[in-house]
């Protein structure tokens, strides 16, 4: 018996826990015929995120609250059709470049290039989020994945040379991976043939108490940064890498959202609220901690880790209750929140910003990981 237990014992050093593999399933098929697929993530403690082929969309995450009761904490829509017609980025990976550059305008490597403009705040043209059809847009191949106990899916996507007017063949996989510490892991990697700005970020909206559940006024938000950054009226940074200390953008301690969110600053107004980057200290391109958002009511905690540089809280400005959300409710402003890890908008244009010029023989590789607890 004893040398039975010692090969017993042997033979399962090194073994990990068999996971079962996501299943994929249909979610329609897009105008032009290409079918979207579903991906379900679960772990042992019953979180569970939905994820879709159109956009990399996070279409649901399921979290327990304090008493253990699960409740879906994204905003977004039933249907594909939904997602089709009109979505103000939700739940999507966004790109090229996420965020704003100003008139479309770029120069890499001393050439010049005009991109799609889709944006006019303040009546001044940029491009937003990657143009007319960006990452949000298009169809992702989807693959299921298991490491370490832990269910993921990896989209991947070529995005062509000359795409909404950038250059290159850019290769792009994003990998979202739900562990058994609670924490939805996203790791993207890209390469391209031709120098061009990289800059890819999530946009799911959240809302603790539960999407479909009134405003997100009461949660209680800590951002990691002792700067921000200004923007002019068109929502472009000015370039000033601005102090916190003294203005409504000072989050190095907890303060609820609602609390300055309408305050009479020149900033807030550009933006309808908070639409702004953060920036972000950074420990050698190692995960480190960006912001905590905690929801007192239902107890919802989470912690927002990254390798990148900036984080831009936008508070839910656009939302007029026009939307009707996969809940029935119609979605009014500041019902989610949006936590984009990213580098700093239009940094192809402002030189003294680190650069997101991603060139050939050059991978980018970057991680975000959104951890769910309460307390």
């Amino acid at each position: 018996m004893k040398l039975y237990s010692l090969l017993l014992a042997i033979s399962l050093i090194g073994r990990t826990e068999a996971v079962e593999i996501p299943q994929a399933s249909p979610f329609g098929q897009t105008p032009d015929g290409a079918s979207v697929e579903v991906f379900t993530l679960t772990n042992q403690h019953g979180i569970k995120i939905r994820a879709m082929t159109y956009g990399a969309i996070v279409l649901s995450i399921e979290t327990p609250d304090r008493n253990g009761s699960l409740r879906d904490i994204v905003l977004g829509y039933k249907t594909l059709a939904e997602y089709l017609a009109e979505s103000p980025y939700f739940g999507a990976v966004v790109g090229r470049f996420g965020n704003r550059i100003a008139q479309g305008k770029f120069k890499v490597e001393g050439k010049a290039y005009n991109l799609t403009t889709n944006n006019e705040p303040g009546g001044i043209k940029c491009a937003l989020h990657g143009g007319l059809k960006g990452f949000d847009k298009v169809v992702w191949h989807g693959e299921s994945l298991t490491k370490n106990g832990a269910q993921g899916v990896k989209f991947t996507y070529l995005s062509k040379d000359g795409e909404e007017g950038y250059p290159g063949n850019l290769s792009v996989s994003v990998t979202y991976w739900l562990t058994n510490d609670n924490e939805w892991q996203i790791d993207y990697t890209a390469t391209t043939d031709k120098a061009t700005p990289v800059n890819i970020t999530q946009h799911t909206y959240f809302n603790l108490r539960g999407e479909g559940n009134g405003d997100i006024l009461g949660h209680e938000l800590t951002i990691n940064a002792a700067k921000f950054i200004p923007v002019s009226s068109g929502l472009i940074p000015t370039g000033e890498l601005r102090k916190v200390a003294g203005t409504p953008f000072d989050f190095t301690h907890a303060h609820r959202i609602g609390d300055r969110v309408n305050n009479q600053d020149e900033q807030l107004k550009f933006g309808g609220g908070y639409d702004h980057n953060w920036v972000l200290k950074q420990q050698n391109g190692k995960l480190s901690l960006a912001a905590i958002v905690y929801e007192p009511t239902c107890g919802r905690y989470l912690e927002v880790l990254t390798t990148e540089p900036g984080l831009q809280f936008y508070s839910g400005n656009f939302l007029d209750g026009k939307l009707i959300g996969k809940s029935g409710s119609p979605y009014q402003l500041r019902n989610g929140f949006c936590l984009e890890t990213q580098h700093y908008p239009d940094s192809p244009n402002q030189p003294a910003f680190p650069s997101t010029i991603l060139k050939p023989g050059k991978t980018l590789k970057s991680s975000t990981v959104y951890r769910f607890s309460t307390k």
